[in-house]
């Protein structure tokens, strides 16, 4: 039964709006959607604070104490609408190859018969948002432009703290420029006369999270939360951008990127991968310790994505495309991430952690810093939460995927070429997961094909639920596999590619390195100290690049020797080091095995020069 006809909606486009293309495709869409009205964001400061102010009549914000923190909100979700549904996320390409093994796919036509039902009406009896935003610096040649069509002012909100969202775009998009369309509903259209019986409207039931790649569109219901929904994120910025990067001959990439200047003020770029619970954001703005690094200094360009594209001088260039973080809250505090605790002071959306008695926030983590939980809370469900309650039934105040949604510019350790248009040039690609045996501290990769070979293979353990098992390693190639939109294999393909590309220029390449902060001694406890630590390895890292350095060769890549490391304040002795840098034979002859499976599962297309260079490992443990 086909939705009751509508009267046709004027969208109103305003006169700045020049785009032939757009303004077609939002008229389209609101027939389709067929919402009560239509609002063209102009991304102002006048827009956001009502807004947010509309949010807080609906009761999905809560206006946090603005003596604790200024300009802040909290939101909470409907409990079935947490996180990224990796099983309801669809790469739609024609053929079911180019999805490759990892991803789900469904026929293109197929996908748009059964979408097309669900948007039919999805947003009756709500506002249509019209959201223009720039995937890195306004008028970059590295950045690409997403108009977002929603039916939530919370996407709307969050997405001009994340993206350079508003009027100046359509000032770069012109008359006939491309753009991403982007098209998401909460999927719960509103009879006439009808409330929002919720204060966080989704489809508890029906969600579907659609890439087209060949025509590089959008289409999510049903979820309001998170990646989900802020569809610039990781459905544009590496979903649809890595099938670009792939046509168009650069990388987009699951990576941090950070500057670190020397005492000398001698400059370098650093892109680093790690999958999810890995130190990412940490890393990204790392505070050296103060013992032995005087005058060095660490500065933030981006904490979750990388476009990085070849220039003519040879190097390799690269933006965030975003312009915010939305980063998970629990485990963040002053201990583990200083700089990020001083971006929370003001402005800052929340979602999905506690309320304190005073109106202010709360997650796990937190205690670290106070030295003791908090007698009383508001938890992530409106529920009443204390010390005694958590002991007792193990209830989390904060939900684990809680998330603060913060501009760049509330980080105190922003560098000044964040939002450089040219991008910066990276001297150097860091890989790791979390692994606590096996995988040394740092290694460096011998060659670009042994770097992707390391980065192919990079995995995390997980808790196995199976009784007696230990942490099973869960695969995360580049910190990709939720977030390639194409095959893997291909995938890995055009990072060999990359190689003869810039070989050409006769440029040379970044160097790539392959860490693991996570090793475990006997006693089970993390050996390595990690957080502002980690600089001891960075700055290994810029002695290699310096050929100061010499390293020593083992079966995986270069590692550092021991006196090369800046132990100046740190007590870490020659035991604890070998620790943490042995390669166990043993062990390594049983990883292999698994890099079989693992590459058996990415058999179609998979490049042949990695099981050479797997030939190449074995016969070196072998000797």
């Amino acid at each position: 039964m086909n939705a009751p006809t509508m009267p046709v909606l004027d969208i109103q486009a305003p006169a700045y709006v020049k785009n032939a293309k757009l303004i077609a495709w939002v008229a389209e869409m609101a027939a389709l959607c067929k919402p009560a009205r239509i609002h063209w964001c102009d991304g102002s400061q006048q827009e956001y604070e009502q807004l947010c102010q509309q949010l807080v009549d609906a009761g999905t914000f809560k206006k946090l104490n603005p003596a604790k923190r200024p300009g802040s909100y909290l939101a909470w979700s409907d409990p079935s609408d947490v996180a990224r549904v990796e099983d309801r996320t669809y790469i739609c390409s024609e053929k079911k190859e180019d999805a490759g093994p990892t991803n789900n796919w469904m026929a293109p036509a197929e996908m748009r018969a059964t979408l097309q039902p669900l948007f039919d009406g999805c947003m009756v009896g709500r506002t249509m948002y019209v959201v223009p935003f720039s995937m890195g610096p306004l008028g970059s040649h590295i950045a690409h432009i997403g108009i977002e069509l929603t039916d939530s002012a919370y996407v709307a909100v969050n997405q001009k703290l994340m993206t350079r969202m508003g009027k100046a775009v359509y000032d770069v998009l012109g008359t006939d420029g491309e753009f991403v369309p982007c098209m998401h509903t909460v999927g719960a259209p509103l009879a006439a006369g009808q409330k929002d019986t919720t204060s966080w409207p989704c489809n508890p039931q029906v969600k579907y999270i659609v890439h087209y790649p060949e025509t590089r569109e959008i289409w999510s219901y049903g979820s309001g939360y998170g990646g989900n929904a802020l569809l610039g994120k990781k459905c544009l910025a590496l979903r649809i951008a890595s099938t670009m990067g792939r046509d168009q001959g650069w990388l987009a990439e699951h990576m941090l990127i950070l500057g670190v200047t020397n005492p000398e003020g001698k400059k370098y770029h650093v892109a680093a991968a790690f999958p999810s619970a890995c130190g990412k954001t940490n890393f990204s703005m790392l505070v050296p310790p103060e013992a032995g690094f005087a005058g060095w200094k660490v500065t933030t360009i981006g904490d979750d994505i990388a476009w990085i594209k070849p220039h003519a001088d040879g190097k390799m260039y690269a933006i965030n495309p975003e312009a915010g973080y939305f980063g998970v809250a629990p485990g963040t505090n002053m201990h583990t991430n200083p700089n990020c605790m001083r971006s929370l002071d003001k402005d800052v959306i929340f979602t999905n952690v506690a309320l304190t008695d005073d109106g202010d926030v709360w997650w796990e983590g937190m205690e670290k810093d106070t030295g003791k939980l908090p007698d009383h809370l508001i938890d992530w469900q409106g529920k009443d939460w204390t010390p005694q309650i958590a002991k007792e039934t193990g209830a989390k105040a904060a939900h684990p995927n809680s998330r603060f949604t913060v501009a760049a510019t509330n980080n105190p350790a922003l560098d000044p070429e964040w939002d450089n248009p040219a991008g910066v040039a990276i001297d150097a690609f860091i890989f790791g997961g979390r692994r606590s045996t096996t995988v040394p501290l740092v290694t460096e990769a011998r060659s670009w094909m042994e770097g992707v070979y390391m980065a192919a293979t990079m995995g995390s353990e997980t808790t196995a639920a199976a009784f007696g098992a230990q942490g099973v390693v869960r695969r995360d190639p580049f910190a990709m596999l939720p977030f390639c939109g194409y095959n893997m294999s291909d995938y890995f393909q055009h990072w060999l590619d990359m190689e003869h590309k810039l070989e050409e220029s006769g440029h040379q390449l970044p160097k790539i390195f392959c860490v693991n902060w996570f090793r475990k001694g006997e006693d089970g406890k993390f050996v390595w100290p990690g957080y502002g630590d980690n600089m001891r390895v960075l700055k290994w890292m810029l002695d290699r690049i310096e050929g100061t350095a010499q390293g020593e060769p083992t079966m995986f890549g270069i590692a550092p020797q021991y006196a090369e490391i800046n132990w100046t304040g740190l007590d870490f002795s020659t035991e604890q080091f070998k620790t943490v840098t042995s390669i166990d034979k043993a062990a390594w002859a049983e990883e292999l095995k698994l890099h079989t499976e693992h590459f058996d599962k990415l058999a179609y297309h998979l490049p042949q020069e990695l099981l050479a260079t797997k030939a190449a490992l074995e016969k070196r443990l072998a000797a």
